[in-house]
């Protein structure tokens, strides 16, 4: 009986012992759940980010939350979402149920984040759009403040804005071809796969195009996972388009830009293609995506500002390849929330909310700062333009991805001229000027 009472004795006292020596932080750590679609690049993109983030947080010690120290727990989700909206919407509520993760960060198809925005909503949880560009994702917080205020977008800028990129992109290689082929008005395809996110680019870019001088020939809409793109490809090329004016996120990137290589389509490719943002693209079209311009966030060498550099070569480092900008779950966490946490002193997702939304803050890639709607109502969405966030056009060019967008590029007369240091001049492919050169 005494050498009981003596056991359990010192094992009270070792309890004591090592509760005392152990530091704050390690009573619990904050959660952040990371969701995305993990067996492909952009799930990679949202947790290698993430990861990032984390270690360079924990490596200082974790975040002051008040007058306690508390390092970040990452919680790998894999919404499966390009092949299952139930699994986006399982991952999602065990995410909040059975993880109990304070955060999130990540989501990338639009259909499936308006679900999971939801969810998230449900549980009061800050959830950090780093995928899904539809506008409604951000309307619903003015819409519906007191349910939807917990979602904020962090990359990328909302799918008008990226349409408004894209179409200075494709008037800035209009305006190229038209100079050096002698083309007197350009004709442009409009190639979208089947996705929510696209409809109002498709809209928009139709609407638009007259404006810009240009002549609309047809749209096709493939699947987004379409192995075969051929069809199009070549109802493409009997419409006599200079332009194929792209709008992909999915696997349909690489088949439409290797096919369209094979074939020797004499037709320029811009827009947004998220598989050639990466660099295991050029292989994967093995060598026939060359030429492709993209809009983009990051590429080796150039620099949007003092913090660019440090992030792109840190992940390369790490991971071996250039960030896609659903890596930004990286700025969301260690520069959004991060600093945020930190000034409320708090987890309280209301008190964070009412830092963040009035926050402006540099990231890799510009500046963040929050809209309101034209009733002056919070929206949670990214803010665009000179002083803020403008992204990157790049291209391949010969087996390389550089940026070549903004150069000397300005928004408004008013505005000043933007040219990002390590900005290179667009190239037409050899095919295309063969095609057309007088």
């Amino acid at each position: 009986m005494k050498r009981s009472r003596f056991v359990v004795s010192i094992l009270l006292v070792a309890c004591l012992v090592m509760a005392i020596g152990m530091p704050a932080y390690a009573a619990k750590a904050i959660k952040i759940g990371v969701i995305g679609p993990m067996k492909f690049v952009q799930g990679k993109g949202h947790w290698n980010g993430a990861t990032m983030a984390a270690e360079e947080i924990n490596a200082r010690g974790g975040l002051w939350v008040g007058k306690k120290k508390m390092k970040i727990e990452l919680v790998k989700l894999d919404s499966n979402e390009f092949l299952s909206m139930t699994d986006a919407t399982n991952a999602m509520e065990l995410a909040v149920t059975r993880h109990k993760v304070d955060f999130l960060v990540g989501g990338f198809r639009t259909e499936a984040v308006l679900a999971m925005q939801d969810i998230a909503m449900d549980y009061k949880t800050i959830f950090i759009g780093c995928g899904a560009a539809h506008p409604e994702l951000c309307t619903r917080v003015a819409k519906d403040y007191k349910r939807y205020k917990y979602f904020f977008r962090g990359t990328p800028f909302n799918s008008m804005y990226l349409v408004k990129v894209c179409f200075i992109h494709l008037a800035t290689v209009g305006g190229i071809m038209k100079k050096v082929l002698g083309i007197p008005k350009i004709k442009v395809a409009i190639v979208g796969e089947k996705a929510v996110w696209v409809e109002p680019m498709v809209a928009v870019t139709k609407k638009y195009l007259p404006k810009l001088g240009m002549e609309l020939v047809g749209t096709w809409r493939p699947s987004a996972v379409a192995t075969d793109a051929t069809a199009e490809l070549s109802a493409v090329q009997r419409s006599g388009a200079h332009i194929v004016f792209t709008i992909f996120s999915s696997s349909v990137g690489i088949t439409f830009a290797r096919q369209a290589g094979e074939l020797k389509v004499p037709a320029a490719m811009v827009g947004i293609n998220v598989e050639a943002q990466k660099d295991g693209f050029y292989e994967a079209t093995e060598g026939m995506g060359n030429y492709v311009m993209t809009m983009n966030t990051y590429a080796r060498g150039v620099e949007a500002n003092e913090l660019t550099l440090r992030f792109v070569n840190s992940y390369i480092k790490r991971f071996g390849e250039v960030p896609t900008y659903t890596a930004d779950t990286y700025s969301a966490i260690i520069y959004g929330l991060a600093p945020t946490i930190e000034e409320a002193g708090t987890l309280n997702a209301d008190k964070i909310v009412a830092i963040l939304e009035n926050r402006e803050y540099a990231v890799p890639s510009g500046i963040v700062g929050y809209m309101k709607d034209d009733q002056g109502r919070h929206l949670h969405d990214l803010k665009w333009g000179p002083g803020y966030l403008t992204s990157l056009g790049v291209q391949w060019q010969d087996g390389k991805l550089v940026a070549v967008w903004p150069n000397r590029w300005k928004a408004s007369k008013e505005a000043p001229e933007i040219t990002y240091k390590g900005i290179v001049p667009y190239k037409i492919a050899p095919w295309v000027i063969e095609k057309y050169k007088k």
